[in-house]
């Protein structure tokens, strides 16, 4: 009786959805932006300083980053997903040792990427695309980034378990301070002491320093637990239930790093052979994706900010509000990826022209791939939360699956079918086709779930009922 009081004090069990899916998205949203601030402000002055060879160095290097985000999510989202299950479960040992381990496996993932990433990195580069125009420039950009990866990826990991901890607002400040130092230390490192693309990765790595720093610091002020450095000490099971419930969020950045690494190349093949040549493919292929990844994450956003709302609910057997909060999420993740749809589709020029001026055949290309390859992002935003919801409810199965739809399953076979008949238009067209195919994938899945917790909400109504009748006569006797 007692716990049962208990979870019905705690807000994610009292409040309105509406109100706490508000608390923890905005947040949650300001964070995944200002990650992906970092790539475009990175891209935007490049652009404007170096030139679209500079632009395409950061599409060359793009992988690797996106690499170092999937391990770093991995981490930090399943940890996130299993602290809330076992707060809402009233489970503190293992929730004081699932930080502790977080910390750790972030720790090593990153210096286990920065050490191969650099000894390594030419192969790297050739293998994500890099032409002979564009290599010195990848490399002088990427050397850097790659010694930055351990704060990166702590700092993006560790957000994760802030937000599920109920702090999200301390995680979006550790993220905006190191995306403003950022932005203000690109143009002048760019512009002022001349460093080119040297220049913005140094920046970039400086704001990951801070970032991380304020993760770090996080570590003494836990509403949930109290932080021992005890906890620090690896434990099998509970790392590899934390990379389970992340399991889809791996599979997701991954594929992100295969698609760029595989469209990057497709793209270079065929550019060859028409008059746009290879250097202008690459270059706004990295420009689409970064202002993509604006729309990506807002919706990504909404997504990981209902994550501690499903949790804590499915977890107390709350499935009128875990419902409730997974329809609050779509309707708002379709209605951001509408907004995006119509300014891509009216306003490209406007957009290729923040990333610095570019020669007719450039400006053509980039107009054409803007309109076609970002056509049905609407399509995008269910499967984004869908995928989202099964991880965590700790259906990590489905939630892999559904992340693999989009870019593995549907996106790549496309990719490399369609060109061979109509050309580099074929490479363009792979994407609305996978993001309507994954959609409908998402929503057959849904439609299940969603009528099996009908009929557990059924039955937990006529079981109350039945008590409460139980009650009468008892009293009554």
């Amino acid at each position: 009786m007692n716990q049962n009081k208990q979870e019905d004090l705690n807000p994610m069990a009292t409040e309105p959805i509406k109100k706490l899916l508000l608390k923890f998205s905005i947040p949650c949203i300001i964070s995944m932006l200002v990650s992906a601030l970092y790539n475009i402000v990175d891209q935007i002055f490049i652009g404007q300083g170096v030139g679209y060879l500079g632009n395409a160095a950061t599409s060359v290097a793009f992988p690797l980053v996106v690499i170092a985000l999937a391990l770093a999510l991995m981490i930090g989202d399943g940890g996130g997903a299993f602290f809330s299950l076992k707060v809402g479960e009233k489970d503190e040992a293992t929730t004081e040792r699932i930080v502790g381990n977080v910390v750790s496996m972030l720790v090593i993932a990153g210096v286990v990427l920065a050490i191969f990433s650099s000894i390594f990195l030419k192969q790297i580069l050739v293998l994500f695309g890099a032409t002979e125009a564009v290599m010195p420039y990848a490399v002088d950009y990427t050397r850097i980034i790659a010694i930055g990866l351990p704060f990166a990826i702590f700092g993006t990991g560790f957000n994760s378990v802030i937000r599920a901890d109920g702090n999200p607002k301390y995680a979006a400040i550790a993220m905006l301070s190191g995306a403003l130092l950022n932005t203000v230390l690109d143009p002048i490192f760019i512009f002022v002491f001349k460093m080119g693309v040297q220049g913005a990765a140094i920046a970039t790595i400086i704001g990951q320093i801070v970032t991380a720093v304020m993760g770090f610091l996080y570590l003494k002020k836990f509403n949930n637990i109290t932080f021992s450095f005890k906890y620090l000490k690896l434990k099998g099971e509970v790392c590899k239930t934390t990379m389970m419930y992340g399991i889809s969020s791996l599979i997701t950045q991954l594929s992100i790093a295969i698609v760029a690494i595989c469209t990057n190349n497709v793209l270079t093949k065929y550019g060859a052979t028409s008059v746009y040549g290879q250097d202008i493919p690459l270059s706004v292929f990295g420009i689409v994706t970064k202002v993509n990844q604006i729309v990506l994450s807002i919706l990504l956003g909404i997504a990981v900010g209902a994550q501690p709302i499903y949790g804590f609910n499915y977890g107390a057997g709350k499935l009128d509000r875990v419902k409730e909060t997974f329809k609050t999420a779509l309707a708002s993740a379709v209605i951001i990826s509408l907004v995006g749809v119509f300014f891509f589709e009216v306003f490209p020029q406007q957009i290729i022209n923040i990333f610095g001026a570019g020669e007719e055949l450039y400006n053509e290309f980039a107009v054409m791939y803007f309109r076609i390859f970002l056509a049905f992002i609407a399509f995008n935003a269910v499967q984004v939360v869908c995928t989202i919801f099964f991880q965590a409810i700790g259906q990590s199965g489905h939630a892999a699956i559904l992340s693999l739809s989009r870019q593995i399953i549907f996106y790549l076979p496309f990719l490399y079918i369609l060109p061979k008949f109509v050309g580099i238009k074929g490479a363009l067209y792979a994407g609305p086709i996978a993001d309507f195919l994954a959609f409908m994938l998402s929503a057959v899945f849904m439609v299940i779930k969603l009528k099996s917790m009908n009929i557990a909400i059924k039955k937990n109504e006529n079981t109350a009922t039945d008590d409460e009748l139980l009650n009468e006569v008892c009293i009554e006797s």
